[in-house]
């Protein structure tokens, strides 16, 4: 029985065998506890239908599509899916040519990981715990540093690239060293990764290899990887500006300033405007003689080519996608500072604290919950970019070489294009895995530094 009708039969079958439990518990039970389990029934009678809808259109796809990510299921396989496995993750991940790569490249690159993933950890959970303002600026300094490698890693020259690890690396085993945070590495690891930095140092003064990370050769050998570089890419550049530039405009609302409402719609306009819409406006805009190049050409800038050249592709979409979500993160925001009680900063006033020092000290705290909400769901919403790509390149994953092929272009593609289910669903759970990972990572960060109470 095909499960459109078959769970509403089960919904059906549930409401009955509820309504029946009901009338007979009158007559063994006492009239109070009667009374719970009517009220009991009742809810669940009224959150039924509710639940029968959710299953239909949300839970039996959820749950057929991650058994469908174990089978080979295509268009040669439509009346019968083999059962395969982990093979189309493994797929997924499998590149079309061996990476040619010596031990110091691939050195390099997993370890320059290592190191910025060390400092964004520190960041986010220890950052309080240290003690020292100069270390504690250091890792600061190098989780930016490491953020702005990784988004030009392909840009920068070779030498900067064994620079910046060489003081990446430096810097962690000194402040091990110092013994600033707590549960510092044991002795053992210490040695060994200053032995490391030492091998490297030798190595540089040695032989200068050309360093390309694993990544970033691999992922020009595997479709899903480039799908993962080009998301990540994306989110990294597109989520900060647009949540700094939604407290400055949300900052600017607070203010008591005329015509205030006006200047608010005019920011929200792009949210509730068709996405098509928008990507069809900024398509004008970035176009070689367009206005944008057209504004440039008044400082000198040569014209750019937006839609046509490799590089600027993700950085086209990040404009079009911050411009469109600003303004509704900026109401949220500034319904977040209309929460805050306006006594704390009278009694600051009263302090002598200055505007800096009451952002400071005053929004930014009790702004956490508000932070917290819009940084979880611009993570989710920034991992599931899709509509402008497809309607800016007229539906193609970039001008050329796959540059805006994201994760959800991805799965688009095999399913719609290609016809390969299973690859696809595979793929929309590895996704999936991302995205729970760096919520999970999110929420722990936020246990100790989202304060609910104003």
């Amino acid at each position: 029985m095909p499960a459109e009708i078959l769970i509403p039969v089960i919904g059906v079958s549930i409401a009955v065998v509820l309504f029946v439990i009901m009338k007979v518990s009158k007559y063994f039970l006492s009239p109070h506890a009667w009374r719970r389990t009517r009220e009991s029934i009742t809810a669940y009678l009224y959150l039924l239908p509710s639940m029968i809808v959710l299953s239909i259109f949300v839970f039996w796809p959820i749950i057929y599509s991650f058994v469908l990510s174990f089978f080979k299921w295509d268009f040669k396989n439509q009346a019968n899916p083999q059962f395969i496995g982990f093979d189309n993750y493994i797929q997924l991940f499998k590149l079309k040519h061996p990476v040619s790569m010596t031990f110091n490249v691939a050195f390099l690159g997993t370890f320059f990981l290592i190191f910025a993933t060390i400092y964004f950890l520190t960041v986010l959970l220890d950052l309080k715990r240290i003690s020292d303002k100069k270390v504690k600026n250091i890792i600061i300094l190098n989780a930016v540093i490491s953020a702005i490698t990784f988004i030009l890693w392909n840009v920068i020259s070779y030498q900067l690239q064994w620079i910046i690890f060489l003081w990446l690396a430096f810097s962690y085993t000194a402040i091990a060293a110092m013994k600033k945070i707590e549960g510092t590495p044991d002795k053992l690891l210490l040695r060994m990764i200053i032995l490391i930095t030492v091998y490297v140092a030798g190595i540089k003064l040695i032989h200068i290899p050309e360093i390309v990370t694993y990544l970033s050769m691999a992922k020009e050998e595997a479709d899903f990887l480039k799908a993962i570089w080009n998301t990540s890419y994306y989110v990294l550049l597109s989520m900060p500006i647009t949540i700094f530039l939604s407290l400055v405009i949300a900052m600017l609302f607070y203010q008591e300033v005329k015509g205030k409402v006006v200047f608010r719609t005019i920011y929200f306009i792009p949210f509730v405007t068709s996405v098509v819409a928008v990507s069809l406006v900024w398509q004008w805009i970035f176009n070689d003689n367009g206005l944008l190049n057209y504004i440039l050409s008044f400082f000198g800038v040569e014209k750019i080519l937006w839609l046509k050249d490799e590089k600027w592709t993700i950085p086209t979409i990040a404009i079009i996608s911050i411009w469109k979500l600003v303004g509704y993160y900026s109401i949220i925001f500034l319904a977040g500072l209309q929460n805050i009680d306006k006594s704390y900063y009278e009694a600051a006033e009263v302090d002598g604290a200055s505007s800096w020092q009451k952002f400071v000290h005053i929004t930014w705290p009790l702004l956490s919950p508000t932070t917290f909400f819009i940084l979880i769901v611009s993570m989710i919403g920034a991992f599931k970019v899709f509509s402008e790509i497809f309607v800016l390149y007229s539906g193609l994953p970039g001008p050329y070489n796959n540059s805006g092929l994201t994760v959800v272009y991805y799965v688009f593609e095999k399913f719609y294009g290609e016809q390969r289910m299973g690859q696809a669903s595979a793929a929309a759970y590895v996704l999936f895995g991302i995205i729970l990972i760096f919520t999970f990572i999110q929420f722990v960060a936020g246990k100790k530094r989202v304060h609910y109470d104003s």
